[in-house]
């Protein structure tokens, strides 16, 4: 050893040795060492068409550096420098296998060495190869829940328990209003029961006069299969329905299926022009033949998850047992880091991937078909719209944050200076206010029919005046965002409630001010109404506020992949004009928002923008021609740097200005925070 700690080994790839090096122990492995003092590459990593390799294994597997290693000879015609040259030329790494571990070399530039030099960083067993595709190509993963959550299905022994369940509850209900939300449910299971039943005995249905026949689609070969299967299917496209048989031998298999809305969208986004945005995995409670074929009537064509990877992909966990991204990606194809999930339940997941989950409202065609096409806006263009934000998200922050770091790093940098690896919860905590699972149904105040989930009676809030156009499930996440646009804190706070019938009361506070109460048998129930109420009290003066926001959103530069979602575009045009009018506002509240003097909120923003910049630079205001030909509207950027940080549209320059600054303080605020985050917990996943 030529100093302390220093080990001295000889690196081989495969039979063939390369020379020897110098191994340096990292502060977080003093202990680390390679067994028998040999470094025995076994395998090479593909090259990478852009993303560095410290870059791939700092995103999967963060902070992992074991050591350092410097080769001892410097000879450019040397083995070890041929190799050397060869990997960081490619981007490509150097790996041996230990375990369930892969030990890979990153060829490093040196500041003042003239000896190859490499880190040794740890990482799974196959998953460096497989994320290093899905980030060159921009790609992440996304999981699906199947029942409730893209579809709803039944065979005749269920319909037939829900039809004698809902009968028994309408023969004891003595409330006109309850008995006929219910009979209106029982009505439309047993139209579809009759359906299945004329299905499975003939193989045909009648469907507005007109006998419709199955044609038989042939299933995917899977891993040991012998024939093909043939399954007789039905599809109602029109009416988003599907009829199939499990097993097309018994028919007392088969099975009545209701697609969710939008579906096609969703689906047509994840392949747009045969790029694949998202690797797809489905995780479900069901069984497994059942699950292959409601996935095959969902992509029939096999452009999301290919037949040969189907039984990778589909991954069924027993009923009662929780969900987990680690056992979906248990042949290491991804890291959770990476994965978003799309479900209508949240607590089923593992609490460590919570934060990735993306909660849907149930789908309950039978209980509320009205409640699906309600929303301007479909539940899974939404979803859609969430999944577009969160790659868009992750992979700014990837190329504009982690890659430039990556690349000024050299050997003699340290593990504290590699930089923080993005995660998709990071992108999904703003949609975290919409997991108080399952959501409100829309229709229950109405119909005043008992939750399903825990037996209670969903009543309609204390004012009935509600906010008609607006989807129940998003109050709470609208009441987020303006908090967000104000730079306002809001807080549900619970309190003792008075009523003996409602057990829960929950206050909404907007920068330690009540906004809005609300009451309820659940805490979920309380919290919902309490939002409504808050957000009508804000209703007008946060309109008003965010008015030339919402046109900034939509500029015509901007492409799908960069879009801020549907949230201010859905407000503003769902809220039409007599809406707004009946929404009350607070007065005091209105007058923080609009703020006085334009040149003092301007004054204040900028030297916020400061305080959280580190480079010493001038802030820009740069002009920007609108697209639209009217002369009423300006349109200014903030630059630092060479970066622009903002922009803002209003009707004068000094209000475009503003609005550019304000929304590059936020942009800078949001990241200090992420960043301060990452800090405190480098190692969690």
């Amino acid at each position: 050893m030529a100093r302390q700690g220093i080990m001295s080994v000889t690196v081989f790839h495969g039979d063939v040795c390369l020379g020897e090096a110098e191994v340096l122990p990292s502060t977080k492995s003093p202990s680390f060492q390679f067994p028998k003092n040999e470094i025995r590459i076994t395998q090479i990593s593909p090259p990478s068409e852009r993303c560095p390799p410290l870059s791939v294994l700092q995103t999967i597997s963060p902070f992992s550096v074991r050591c350092k290693i410097q080769a001892k000879s410097a000879a450019n015609d040397s083995p070890i420098s041929r190799f050397y040259l060869s990997c960081l030329q490619e981007f490509k790494t150097a790996f041996m296998v230990i375990g369930d571990e892969e030990l890979h070399l990153v060829a490093m530039l040196s500041k003042g060495e003239k000896f190859p030099c490499f880190w040794c960083c740890s990482v799974r067993a196959g998953l460096y190869n497989s994320c290093l595709g899905m980030l060159n190509l921009r790609c992440l993963a996304i999981v699906f829940d199947l029942d409730e959550t893209l579809i709803v299905a039944n065979t005749m022994k269920s319909f037939e328990d829900r039809i004698e369940a809902l009968s028994r509850r309408i023969h004891s209900e003595n409330d006109p209003l309850k008995v006929s939300g219910m009979s209106a449910e029982l009505k439309r299971y047993i139209e579809d029961k009759e359906m299945l039943k004329q299905y499975a005995e003939s193989d045909t249905v009648l469907d507005n006069g007109k006998l419709i026949g199955v044609q038989n689609e042939q299933v995917p070969l899977l891993h040991g299969g012998l024939e093909p299967i043939k399954r007789p299917v039905i599809r109602l496209p029109e009416r988003n329905i599907v009829l199939t048989r499990v097993n097309p031998e018994i028919r007392d298999t088969s099975v009545f299926v209701k697609l969710r809305p939008a579906w096609e969208d969703l689906r047509s986004y994840l392949t747009a022009k045969g790029r694949k945005r998202f690797e797809v995995f489905v995780c479900t409670m069901a069984e497994r033949d059942y699950a292959l074929e409601i996935w095959r009537l969902l992509d029939p064509e096999s452009n999301l998850i290919s037949s040969n990877q189907l039984l990778d992909r589909i991954v069924c966990v027993k009923s009662g047992s929780r969900k987990s991204l680690c056992h979906v990606f248990r042949d290491a194809n991804c890291h959770p880091k990476m994965a978003m999930v799309i479900d209508d339940r949240l607590q089923v997941w593992e609490d460590r991937d919570q934060p990735r989950v993306h909660v849907v409202p149930a789908f309950t065609p039978y209980y509320a078909p009205q409640a699906e096409m309600a929303n301007t806006v479909p539940v899974l263009c939404v979803a859609r719209n969430v999944a577009c934000n969160v790659r868009g998200g992750f992979f700014k922050e990837f190329d504009e944050i982690l890659l430039r770091r990556v690349f000024e790093l050299c050997y003699e940098n340290e593990i504290p200076d590699l930089p923080c690896a993005p995660d998709v919860g990071d992108y999904l905590m703003s949609e975290a206010y919409l997991v108080a699972e399952p959501v409100q149904r829309q229709t229950q105040a109405t119909q005043g029919i008992p939750s399903d989930d825990d037996g209670s009676l969903n009543r309609a809030p204390a004012n009935s005046e509600s906010l008609p156009l607006l989807p129940s499930f998003l109050l709470i996440s609208v009441l987020h965002e303006i908090g967000r646009r104000c730079d306002s804190k809001v807080e549900f706070r619970s309190v003792t409630g008075s009523s003996k019938d409602l057990h829960f009361t929950i206050e909404v506070l907007f920068s330690s001010e009540k906004i809005g109460i609300g009451m309820g048998r659940t805490r979920k129930e309380a919290q919902l109404q309490a939002a409504e109420n808050a957000l009508r009290n804000l209703a007008s003066g946060y309109l008003s506020f965010i008015s030339p926001n919402v046109e900034v959103a939509k500029p015509n530069n901007i492409s799908i992949e960069s879009e801020n979602g549907f949230l201010e575009e859905y407000i503003d045009t769902t809220l039409d004009k007599s809406s707004k009018n009946e929404l009350l506002p607070s007065s005091s509240l209105i007058g923080q928002l609009e703020q006085s003097d334009k040149s003092e909120r301007l004054s204040s923003v900028l030297s916020g923008i400061k305080d959280l910049c580190l480079e010493r630079k001038n802030l820009i205001f740069q002009e920007v021609p609108l697209a639209s030909t009217s002369c009423r509207e300006y349109c200014f950027q903030v630059e630092l740097a060479g970066k622009v940080l903002g922009r803002g549209v209003g009707i004068s320059k000094d209000r475009a200005k503003l609005l550019a600054a304000e929304e590059a303080l936020k942009y800078l605020k949001a990241r200090s925070e992420v960043q301060r985050h990452k800090q405190q917990n480098p190692c969690g996943s």
